[in-house]
């Protein structure tokens, strides 16, 4: 079957099998490989991307099911050369320690923060809840998270006091 669908603002049509997980798609077809897999039964979190701007575990997600949808993977969050600031966050508060869970956990952080710009870290530890990070103790994680969401209030305090 063919599906086309805009991925991280580009659109792609490829022609797929009908089981093919979205997550293979993005990493096989596209060669996304910042979508990690890693269990397939939507336990670990670490193949997080967006589709029409939620939060989805592609393990799950049928790339057939993506057809006119738009995606966003973590390769989409920099911007022309700059580091979102939940990926910023990450590097600053030592978010990631092997990475595998990191491009998930940026995902969920990301939707967070555009629904939350304040989260408590109570917000911020459920919203990561259906993540599993082997490494981190979610310790860092939850500084990384909170570090971003302070670095984007200051940022949008300083652009407001410009105008």
């Amino acid at each position: 079957m063919q599906v086309t669908m805009t991925v991280n603002g580009e659109q792609f049509t490829r022609e797929i099998e009908g089981r093919k997980l979205l997550v293979h798609f993005l990493r096989d077809d596209l060669g996304l490989t910042g979508t990690h897999w890693g269990c397939d039964t939507s336990n670990c979190g670490t193949c997080v991307a967006w589709m029409d701007g939620e939060p989805v575990k592609t393990c799950t997600v049928l790339a057939a099911m993506a057809d006119g949808r738009e995606v966003r993977t973590v390769e989409g969050l920099e911007v022309d050369g700059v580091l979102d600031p939940v990926q910023e966050g990450f590097m600053q508060c030592h978010g990631l320690q092997c990475g595998f869970c990191t491009p998930g956990m940026m995902m969920t952080a990301r939707a967070l923060l555009d629904k939350d710009p304040d989260p408590s870290e109570e917000a911020i530890r459920e919203a990561i809840s259906g993540q599993i990070c082997r490494c981190t103790g979610y310790t860092t994680i939850v500084r990384s998270i909170q570090w971003a969401a302070r670095h984007e209030a200051a940022s949008a305090a300083s652009v407001e006091s410009v105008s």
